[in-house]
């Protein structure tokens, strides 16, 4: 298979994966790693990229919502709003961590991009926690 296409789908993947539609990019990963036409490292380092655009993309999505609609469609109140604003701002930026994480990672951006956390180290860390990710299954492939 041809280098250009092996990077080009998993880049693909990865991001699709990391958006709200349910695809998993671990098996495109494993599939490009057995290609071997393609460095490992280049590999993780792709699928990293395209998850944590993917990420953002949940997390701009995020950013548009808005604390009146939590009180009117989830029936959440005022003071509970609130408390969750205090906590994610405390801890937010480490949940970007957990971002990689099937099906709970895609609601956490979501959910950082609501809260308007900074986005500097929302990416950092997302992308730390994404192709920390990819590094392990590499390794544990190879």
């Amino acid at each position: 298979m041809d280098s250009l296409i092996v990077i080009a789908s998993l880049f693909l993947g990865s991001f699709l994966a990391a958006t709200i539609i349910p695809f998993s990019s671990e098996v495109m990963f494993v599939a490009a790693l057995e290609s071997a036409s393609v460095p490992a490292i280049t590999l993780v380092i792709v699928a990293g990229i395209g998850n944590t655009l993917g990420g953002l993309t949940g997390y701009w999505l995020g950013s548009l919502g808005k604390w009146k609609w939590l009180e009117k469609y989830f029936r959440v109140s005022q003071q509970k709003v609130e408390s969750f604003r205090g906590r994610a701002k405390k801890y937010g930026y480490w949940l970007a961590l957990l971002c990689w994480t099937p099906f709970i990672g895609d609601l956490l951006c979501i959910v950082l991009g609501f809260f308007r956390l900074r986005l500097a180290p929302v990416t950092v860390l997302m992308f730390v926690g994404k192709i920390g990710r990819y590094a392990v299954l590499a390794w544990l492939i190879s």
